[in-house]
């Protein structure tokens, strides 16, 4: 009698039903980068007890819109467009943990379950949302990837909009940002099954690029707007001071990260 099979729910005899397949999941994407500066205490609010403040530029944030397609090492779903293709917004902080800066994920938004799925295995904050922005071609309307091209982008949660940006690219650039710079130091968390028992899984992980290629960075100018949402805090991450944004073409590979430390956060099941 053979057991089920699949990498994640739901698990089948077959397993061609499990949401994600086993990594590595490869991704291509075109990436704007909105950096700007916060009060450094609404980054704190945000990091566990294992986790600090970043040592320079602490309130530093990156709010960034992702167009995605990705597929497993097969690389199948990249024919079957449905399965690989999803748009994703997401807000970056930087922290320190054992004297290392890391990057960490506080808030993301994805249009597709699969990707939700993905987020809850790396530990990314993954809730669903609508999310936009403006795709670059080398013909008609839409902006080349040049001095003065403007793009835009949205997102929206529950019906209400978020946040908005118009990025205008100036030059290229050596690198698309510094916040989302470094490996992501994220938490993995699932609450007991039963009550009062807390965290069932605890974990503090490291995650990164397995590998990265990326093409010619382009920096610029923005213009973006938070917005308050009732069941959204985004806006908490107030705008005090631009830094820069950043538009970039890259492809990723993600293939597992490690354990820094179990049942150590602070954080409650509630």
């Amino acid at each position: 009698m053979t057991g089920l099979r699949g990498y994640f729910h739901p698990k089948t005899a077959t397993g061609a039903s499990s949401l994600i397949p086993s990594p590595p999941w490869r991704y291509s994407g075109d990436l704007l980068t909105v950096e700007y500066r916060t009060d450094p205490a609404r980054v704190r609010e945000l990091l566990p007890e294992a986790l600090e403040l970043a040592d320079e530029d602490p309130g530093a944030v990156a709010l960034i819109w992702a167009d995605w397609q990705s597929c497993s090492a097969s690389g199948e779903e990249l024919l079957d467009p449905v399965r690989a293709q999803y748009k994703e917004a997401f807000a970056v902080v930087r922290c320190r943990f054992r004297g290392q800066t890391y990057s960490r994920c506080v808030y993301i938004w994805v249009d597709k379950d699969f990707a939700i799925a993905r987020g809850l295995h790396q530990g990314y904050p993954k809730k669903l949302g609508s999310i936009h922005q403006t795709r670059p071609h080398p013909y008609g309307p839409a902006p080349r990837i040049e001095a003065g091209a403007r793009f835009g982008a949205t997102l929206a949660a529950s019906d209400r909009r978020l946040a908005q940006a118009v990025v205008t690219l100036r030059e290229p650039s050596e690198s698309g940002g510094f916040v989302n710079a470094h490996p992501m130091a994220h938490h993995r968390w699932l609450p007991s099954i039963e009550k009062g028992k807390g965290l069932a899984l605890d974990e503090l992980v490291e995650s990164g690029a397995a590998s990265f290629e990326g093409g010619q960075a382009w920096v610029g100018d923005a213009e973006l707007e938070l917005f308050e949402a009732p069941t959204e805090e985004l806006a908490r991450l107030e705008i005090r001071e631009p830094i820069a944004a950043y538009y970039r073409q890259v492809g990723v590979v993600w293939d597992g990260g490690r354990l820094l430390e179990s049942g150590t956060s602070g954080a409650g099941a509630e």
